[in-house]
């Protein structure tokens, strides 16, 4: 049975650009997405990267775009209920991959996620998106993803590498810095939640949001997804992540029909 999506979890995601959903995924997937990212992290892909210092007594370590190479993320993807519940919640007719995204801080890891929105990193444009953000090992409320309420509806802001601070796409200037959130707490609502593996924050690509470090041992498994209004919008710098050759095979301004992008929503009968 599909897991069904309330009328409020859809008003919720739409009014505040963030929600959670719980137990999105069965025991059985978990276990099996939590051998996926292991099966990832001994075998990382050429866009892999540590997001943390030297100096940081843990390990930030993340990998992008291996859901072709790795089984498990094949299963999540296609055969779970992500994409039923990413139409239901975008209210989009249908539903594509957009890549696929593996996390983990190590025990110990002191390196925060600064406040910051996905979407400036991306070659799309569109308001029909959504991330899930699907851990496999408890998160405590003060490791998990913060998020400020509502601010998809606002402005997009300059993306910046996470560790020096870099202007590496949008060139300095061309955007509004992200806003210090809390630091304000009467102009700011920020929501986070407790979360147990399997459960899922699904949240709008434009929604500002930020990490702590972690105290233990802490994978998760990001999807992004895309809708009926997403179109193709190449940058002239490399995105983050790069879809190679894909710019002189998939022209602006048009739809995300292409194998990089495989529809997930809705399901293919054999």
């Amino acid at each position: 049975m599909s897991r069904s999506i309330s009328t409020a979890e859809i008003k919720a995601y739409e009014k505040d650009g963030v929600v959670l959903i719980r137990n999105i995924l069965t025991a059985d997937e978990v276990a099996d997405l939590r051998d996926g990212i292991e099966l990832n992290i001994a075998n990382p892909s050429e866009l892999a990267q540590v997001a943390s210092n030297e100096s940081d007594p843990g390990w930030f370590f993340e990998d992008f775009c291996t859901w072709q190479e790795n089984p498990a993320y094949q299963r999540i993807i296609f055969e779970s209920d992500l994409a039923e519940v990413a139409s239901k919640l975008m209210c989009s007719k249908q539903v594509r991959l957009f890549h696929d995204h593996m996390l983990v801080k190590n025990k110990g890891t002191l390196q925060r996620t600064p406040w910051h929105q996905d979407l400036p990193y991306y070659n799309i444009q569109g308001r029909q998106n959504i991330s899930f953000w699907i851990p496999v090992d408890p998160v405590p409320f003060a490791w998990s993803l913060e998020f400020a309420a509502g601010s998809h509806r606002d402005s997009w802001y300059l993306p910046r590498t996470f560790l020096k601070k870099q202007a590496k796409w949008f060139p300095e200037g061309s955007l509004e810095e992200a806003p210090e959130i809390g630091v304000d707490p009467d102009n700011s609502r920020v929501l986070s939640w407790e979360l147990e593996p399997g459960d899922a924050v699904a949240f709008h690509m434009l929604t500002l949001h930020a990490g702590a470090g972690a105290e233990d041992l802490r994978r998760v498994f990001s999807v992004r997804m895309i809708g009926d209004d997403i179109l193709h919008a190449p940058r002239e710098w490399r995105t983050s992540p790069e879809f190679p050759g894909l710019s002189e095979q998939l022209p602006a301004g048009v739809p995300m029909d292409h194998k990089f992008f495989p529809l997930t929503w809705p399901k293919h009968k054999n």
